[in-house]
């Protein structure tokens, strides 16, 4: 299934529909420097657990944008994200652990309506365990989930349309890493990305 041919002002829509995400009140949403040779245009967000209560998480959602297609995107748009959250004691060493990192992706792709085509991507998870003097160190864990996309509207409206369900599906799986409950709806307030002092 390929994207409906993209306008000339298709990533000026994209970006307004990105900076109206809704932001968990758990995470802090910035706009990052992006990526310059992967793509004509590219906008990057990255988002960090800012709740003391909350496990440790961090994120970064690219989206990419060639108004000519790219054959192995199969589509004009490509969305590239990356995971990393502290795992919990009882989640580290779980063999099934994988499977259902790649589900929380599933999920949150389903969970926002966020329609695509050419997923893929990995799940990581790595432990440490201390020794000697550090011995009463409690063992940590993380887990990295890096994925990719290419957004579609199957209702047949200009994809750069429904962009902001993207970001939204990013910042969901980013809860899901976090151990966080799904929020119910109207609870988040919308806030634009916040860009960087580069100063």
């Amino acid at each position: 299934m390929r994207s409906v041919p993209a306008t000339a002002d298709a990533f000026a829509e994209a970006l307004v529909r990105v900076r109206s995400v809704v932001v968990r009140p758990e995470f802090a949403l910035d706009e990052a420097p992006a990526p310059a040779r992967l793509a004509p245009s590219a906008l990057a967000l990255t988002a960090e657990s800012v709740d003391p209560d909350t496990d440790p998480a961090s994120g970064r959602f690219v989206l990419l944008h060639d108004p000519d297609g790219v054959e192995e995107w199969a589509g004009t748009f490509r969305a590239v994200v990356f995971v990393r959250a502290a795992l919990e004691a009882d989640l580290i060493g779980d063999p099934l652990l994988h499977e259902v990192g790649w589900s929380w992706l599933v999920e949150s792709l389903a969970g926002t309506g966020a329609e695509c085509t050419q997923a893929g991507g990995t799940v990581t998870c790595s432990s440490g365990q201390s020794f000697g003097s550090m011995a009463d160190r409690p063992t940590d864990g993380f887990v990295e989930i890096r994925a990719s996309w290419t957004p579609v509207a199957t209702d047949g409206s200009p994809v750069e349309l429904v962009m902001d369900r993207h970001v939204s599906a990013w910042l969901e799986l980013l809860a899901h890493a976090a151990g966080l409950m799904p929020m119910p709806p109207g609870i988040a307030q919308v806030s634009a990305p916040r860009r960087r002092n580069r100063g």
